[in-house]
């Protein structure tokens, strides 16, 4: 498959490459979908994703409006209003009646004293007069309603009820209530068409109404005035729009809101007009809108033309494919342009899976809760530790969407995965990797390299005792280790190539005639600095402390008939080297027998895990993230690999580890593995000692506390005193007061017993760190939502 350049060896040898799991199609097929899981792609590219903190899902993120304080209860409302509105009447009926003393004098203050009879509640004498007060009952009727929607609240309750429910209801209860409105203004119930009428005749003069087309415009006038801000709080405007809108058969794409004007197009490729690429831009425009490309080729072309924009020849070389193949250019060397099935909602652009959104509790900050929870590399570069029961969904909700966010960014050139699992386990079906390793299966069409690719004795001695007996803990591993290179070196010197499982077996156990044989074969060849070596290993045979027998025994668990076909060297041998996932963009994976070989599948595991960090460490070029998800760590942790995870975020790697429980590491090591990863996640059904654990790596914060204290209040005045045993014998309590005392104390962010006993089925509480050191807080996780 032509790659036009994008994934060179770069210095690799070509045994290191591995053999594709099947021929690559002649010409690949276009995408089915685009993307897979969401939007058609134009309307994709064109949703915003704005920076947000560490693990907000950024795809069309919205920010939670400021959080409000605590409200009224709604039936304190309900009462609220119906005093009010009782208020009211009795205020407007006393005032109508005359039973309110002194009510007239503002208004004769500003006016004639001839408009009004004399004495104190005098009314109006002449027509001026009578027109006066009307106008003043309507002022003060229009006080009196503001000053009872204030005091009752009505806003509150108007928002909470009736716009909080959204159109329809909105526009048909403001309808309802300006109906209501128009009958009472036109029975004259309500002061508003009188005064009105005397206004207009005050300024125009009487004679304006001997015209019925004026008089039918006031009304008219009046109608509308009314009817106004019932469709302001009901905003008709909007309803009406929008049901006219839909009428019309526009297109939803037309009627999604645009963009801002800040967040670039890319479906116009910018980067490519602005290097002048104008063709290949135009030609990749038309694959975006034609439906010939999928996420995949979006983020695969965009991480080439970067990667390629250092080198002009990488350049000529990626638009003339583009001018030749379209989307399909720069392809991954699999061909593969999408994978078979996905389970999670992934944004590429981003680098983000989606992994469920944060939980409506308190443990959350406010301006998160709702929002979706994703990883990244930039999180993933600093490990993340799982840990929870069997059945707590670590597999299903957070393994298998995580590695196939790294697969589909190996097939964009901008990853490699390595995911290690037991057999049949749910890490995603083979076609969605380029290398499936099933150890024990006569089937696989790939073995293991206990070595990890490398010919330096002392390296891969080093690995190998790791992963032998790492979790030994009366074994010193370098002294294991320095036993294994005394016998690998010289084997290698005479055959060209490490031992076998068989072959190192019996030099481990001190074969006398393997032993021999060895010594002979280095006397001939003049290898005598890797015969000190060996002699100096017989002569150490059997002594205190000696590790070899360990270490036998620990090697001959892969010695077994299952396994008779794998860990195979020489000229016939058909290992997978991890080495080769240094510089490709590989998806590998590796089945080990847990089922039939639970022993041997833990020491592979530690092994796997050993030569990651080895391998990772030892990378020159830092492009590519690579990660491994190893599915169940159980004793594979040790006091190396724990150093190794340490540093994987120095050189753009991770890993991914999932435990049933912190118990399954050596307790020595708890503290330390904890405080290696960035990313720490507890499932429900952790255990309290397991919560104990994660509630000291999250620490304590300080948090606002309320006490209330009940008083008894003793009264002196009789009066008083008989008024509190009145309610003491209506409600059975004594009279007490309420001593309110607020303070800031310092309290865990999550206890061992909250987490033990109060997360959700479906849940976890996970806590994230960026390689740059960005934190983000323990976070209450709903999962797969």
């Amino acid at each position: 498959m032509d790659t036009e350049g994008t994934y060179g060896k770069r210095g690799t040898s070509a045994e290191r490459v591995p053999r594709p799991a099947g021929p690559p199609p002649s010409a690949p097929p276009p995408p089915a979908h685009a993307p897979a899981v969401g939007p058609p792609l134009e309307e994709w590219l064109r949703t915003p994703r704005p920076v947000r903190e560490p693990g907000v899902w950024r795809y069309g993120h919205t920010p939670r409006p400021p959080e409000r304080p605590e409200g009224v209860s709604d039936r304190s409302l309900a009462v609220g209003v119906l005093i009010s509105v009782l208020c009211g009447l009795l205020l407007w009926s006393l005032w109508r009646n005359g039973y309110i003393p002194y009510r007239l004098v503002p208004l004769k203050l500003f006016t004639p004293r001839d408009w009004w009879y004399a004495g104190m509640f005098g009314g109006p004498r002449t027509v001026e007069g009578a027109d006066a007060l009307t106008v003043y009952e309507a002022v003060l009727f229009g006080l009196l309603v503001y000053g009872c929607g204030r005091l009752g609240n009505w806003s509150e309750i108007f928002r909470r009820h009736v716009a909080g429910r959204g159109q329809p209801f909105l526009a048909l209860v403001t309808a309802a209530a300006a109906a209501v409105a128009q009958l009472l203004v036109w029975k004259d119930a309500v002061p508003v068409v009188r005064p009105v009428l005397v206004l207009v005749a005050s300024i125009a003069g009487g004679e304006i109404f001997q015209s019925q087309a004026v008089v039918n415009v006031i009304y008219t006038l009046i109608t509308l005035g009314v009817l106004w801000p019932f469709a302001r709080l009901g905003r008709w405007r909007e309803l009406v729009a929008g049901r006219l809108r839909g009428l019309s058969g526009a297109p939803a794409a037309a009627r999604a809101p645009a963009a801002p004007p800040d967040v670039p197009t890319f479906e116009q490729w910018p980067e490519l007009r602005a290097a002048g690429q104008t063709d290949a831009a135009e030609i990749l425009a038309a694959e975006v809108r034609t439906g010939r490309m999928n996420d995949v080729d979006v983020a695969r072309l965009r991480h080439a033309w970067t990667v390629g924009r250092a080198h002009a020849d990488r350049v000529t070389a990626l638009t003339e494919a583009v001018l030749r193949a379209g989307g399909a250019a720069a392809l991954h060397p699999s061909g593969a342009r999408d994978l078979p099935q996905r389970t999670a909602r992934h944004d590429l652009l981003t680098g983000q899976v989606r992994i469920g959104s944060c939980a409506e509790d308190p443990h959350n900050p406010y301006a998160r809760r709702g929002s979706g929870v994703a990883l990244e590399p930039a999180l993933l570069g600093t490990s993340l530790l799982a840990v929870g029961p069997p059945g707590a969904g670590k597999s299903a909700r957070l393994v298998r969407p995580v590695v196939e966010s790294l697969a589909l960014q190996a097939l964009a050139g901008r990853a490699a995965v390595l995911a290690v699992g037991a057999a049949g386990g749910q890490l995603g079906p083979d076609e969605a990797y380029d290398v499936v390793v099933r150890i024990g299966d006569p089937a696989s069409v790939h073995d293991f390299d206990l070595y990890g690719g490398t010919t330096d004795p002392d390296e891969a001695a080093g690995v190998l005792a790791q992963g032998l007996v790492g979790d030994v803990t009366n074994v010193d591993s370098r002294r294991a280790a320095t036993v294994l290179a005394q016998l690998l070196g010289p084997y290698r010197a005479v055959h060209g190539h490490f031992p076998g499982v068989p072959a190192l077996r019996e030099l481990l156990d001190g074969d006398l005639s393997a032993i021999g044989t060895l010594r002979e074969a280095l006397g001939a060849g003049g290898h005598h600095a890797m015969l000190r070596e060996l002699e100096t290993r017989a002569r150490q045979k059997g002594g205190p402390g000696d590790p070899a027998p360990v270490l036998a025994d620990r090697i001959a668990l892969l010695d077994r008939p299952a396994f008779a076909s794998f860990f195979a060297t020489g000229d016939g041998a058909r290992p997978f080297s991890l080495r080769s996932l240094e510089h490709l963009p590989l998806r590998v994976r590796i089945d080990l027998p847990e089922r039939a070989h639970a022993e041997a599948s833990r020491l592979l595991a530690r092994l796997v895990l050993a030569q990651f960090n080895a391998i990772a460490a030892a990378r020159t070029d830092h492009s590519l993230f690579v990660c491994l998800v190893l599915d169940d760590a159980t004793h594979t942790v040790t006091t190396e690999t724990v150093r190794g995870v340490r540093r994987l975020r120095s050189v753009n790697a991770g890993a991914v580890l999932t435990l049933r429980t912190v118990d399954d590491v050596p307790e020595g090591l708890h503290t330390a593995l904890l405080g290696a990863v960035g990313c720490c996640m507890a499932f429900s059904g952790v255990s309290t000692w397991d919560g104990k654990r994660f509630a000291e790596v999250w620490g304590k914060e300080w948090v606002e506390t309320r006490e209330v204290a009940q008083h008894a209040v003793f009264a002196d005045q009789p009066f008083t005193r008989a008024l509190h045993g009145l309610r003491k014998l209506v409600t059975g309590k004594a009279v007490t007061r309420d001593a309110v005392t607020v303070r800031r104390v310092e309290r865990e962010r999550w206890s061992a017993s909250e987490l033990a006993y109060s997360l959700p089925t479906g849940h976890a509480v996970l806590s994230l760190t960026t390689v740059d050191g960005e934190h983000a807080p323990p976070l209450l996780v709903e999962l797969g939502r």
